[in-house]
């Protein structure tokens, strides 16, 4: 036995693969020899001390289940997404009472945000000065710090899916354009790529503005493209890409400019996009993640510990486990505010909107296909000015 304490936790709205972080989390937590104790509900289950100790049996299985074991609650349906501020004395309390001495908040925008919280009360509250890991979770990969977040991956899955099926739909029926929303808040992730997946011919989305003049290009090219062999058309809409082009405004917009060419459907995906068992890619993640961040906490609390105590109040005894390019990276939360956008719950820079011109190449639109970013190179002329002098 180590004699420190893990305290697991799950934070916002469920996505599939959040119990197999759970589960590797628990199981190489035993086998480092901690006592590990799940949190129920999030932070307002760590406020009301539904805490209990978890065994190796109890997690067993967990790899293959959508959703999330620990936050949902049984008896109120909606998911509480209270944040830990109104809650430090309690959070603080508990934290002492169960002995706990390290943090790993699995989840999505909530807990980056929520974990900053608890490292401003820091200050104020001693009890907080305990190693924190977050784990991102969320279908929507807004979590700043991570290319990929767990359940991004079974959502893209079960959308484009959804949209073969849709698509399907129409095989008996001539000339036909669906108009889908998608979920995911301000960011564009889920739209974006099931368009590129599910072959649409449009992808509107918040961080790139259209006005009137992309829909009218959008309902052209459509119409062309009922000229050819292809009679079915799929357009994707993020839910808050623009508060006036809602979804009803744009299946009234192509219904009028496409009479007597095209007919329209429109479809509001909902919570189902968050799938139901998580795909290998995302229980494979989780797992992965699960196992990192204890390890990586296991050691900052042996590198915080004084006489038998734990006392850690520097940035980077507060990280969140993120995927950058091939690597999974701990990075210090407080290094991640200058990149979020906290308005819109979105980081400012996101490298998959380098991948939005594909989606009108593969819808065949008659744009530019020169979309490189163009660079200065300076340093190779001055490189044979001086080759040229040596020669």
């Amino acid at each position: 036995q180590s004699g420190y304490t893990l305290a697991v936790l799950n934070v916002g709205a469920p996505a599939a693969g959040m119990n197999a972080a759970v589960r590797s989390t628990v199981r190489i937590g035993l086998i480092h020899g901690h006592r590990m104790l799940a949190v129920h509900d999030g932070f307002e289950g760590l406020a009301f001390g539904q805490v209990e100790e978890i065994s190796w049996e109890r997690v067993g299985g967990w790899t293959g289940l959508g959703g999330s074991k620990l936050g949902t609650k049984r008896d109120v349906s909606p998911l509480p997404r209270t944040l830990p501020k109104k809650y430090f004395e309690e959070i603080s309390a508990n934290i002492s009472n169960f002995g706990i001495h390290g943090l790993i908040i699995i989840g999505g925008f909530e807990a980056f945000t929520g974990s900053l919280e608890l490292m401003e009360g820091r200050t104020k509250f001693e009890e907080l000065c305990i190693p924190l890991c977050i784990i991102p979770a969320t279908v929507s990969n807004n979590v700043p710090g991570s290319d990929f977040s767990i359940g991004a991956d079974t959502a893209l899955n079960t959308i484009t899916t959804t949209c073969d099926r849709i698509k399907q739909s129409a095989a008996g029926t001539k000339r036909r354009v669906f108009i889908i929303e998608t979920m995911g808040g301000y960011c564009g992730y889920l739209a974006t790529m099931a368009g590129l997946a599910g072959g649409a011919d449009a992808a509107y989305i918040y961080e790139e503005r259209f006005n009137i003049h992309d829909l009218q290009v959008n309902v052209e090219h459509l119409t062309e493209k009922m000229k050819t062999t292809v009679k079915r058309g799929l357009v994707l809409r993020n839910e808050r890409c623009n508060d006036n082009y809602t979804t009803d405004f744009i299946f009234n917009l192509y219904s009028e400019e496409g009479k007597g060419i095209f007919d329209c459907r429109k479809n509001v995906l909902g919570h189902m996009q968050q799938g139901g068992t998580p795909t290998p890619f995302d229980r494979n993640f989780g797992t992965k993640m699960g196992a990192k961040a204890v390890a990586w906490i296991t050691g900052k609390i042996k590198e915080c510990s004084r006489h038998g105590r734990i006392f850690a109040n520097t940035p980077d005894s507060a990280c969140l486990l993120g995927m950058r390019k091939r690597s999974l990276v701990f990075q210090p939360i407080t290094d991640l505010k200058e990149q979020t956008d906290f308005e819109h719950r979105i980081p400012k820079e996101q490298w998959w909107l380098k991948l939005r011109p594909i989606l009108k190449i593969l819808a065949k639109y008659n744009i530019e296909l020169d979309t490189s970013e163009k660079a200065h190179l300076e340093h190779i002329t001055r490189k044979s000015m001086a080759l040229e002098g040596s020669i």
